[in-house]
């Protein structure tokens, strides 16, 4: 029994930081390789700038994206996903396939999904 105990905090742990609404969808974004705020932004959809930066700031911290500052004027920053990022890739490509061969399409797109989700900022 102690041996499936730091399994299941791990596998908690790993389900509260991919739960948060917005992450899934911005790594998601990323695997398609380093992009600028605004490019994530877009792609996200409805997010707004405060909780964007919040969530690429967690995925900073837990060193799934790296935060890239290029000295040009004006100032250029990219986000990329590190190995650590990448390595979600089978995560977020096994959950896109379950979406797509068990959920129906919303009927009103992007905003029927928003009403859906029962992730808080």
């Amino acid at each position: 029994m102690e041996d499936q105990e730091p399994m299941c905090s791990r596998y908690q742990q790993a389900a509260n930081l991919i739960s948060k609404r917005w992450m899934p969808l911005i790594v998601k974004v990323l695997l398609a390789g380093p992009q600028h705020y605004r490019q994530i932004a877009r792609a996200v959809g409805a997010i707004s700038d405060r909780v964007l930066s919040m969530r690429l700031k967690e995925l900073e911290e837990q060193e799934i994206i790296q935060r890239i500052v290029f000295p040009e004027i004006p100032v250029r920053i990219e986000y990329m996903l590190t190995d650590k990022g990448q390595a979600l890739s089978t995560v977020i490509d096994a959950i896109e396939h379950w979406g797509t061969d068990w959920l129906p399409l919303p009927q009103n797109g992007q905003e029927a999904l928003e009403e859906q989700s029962p992730y808080s900022e």
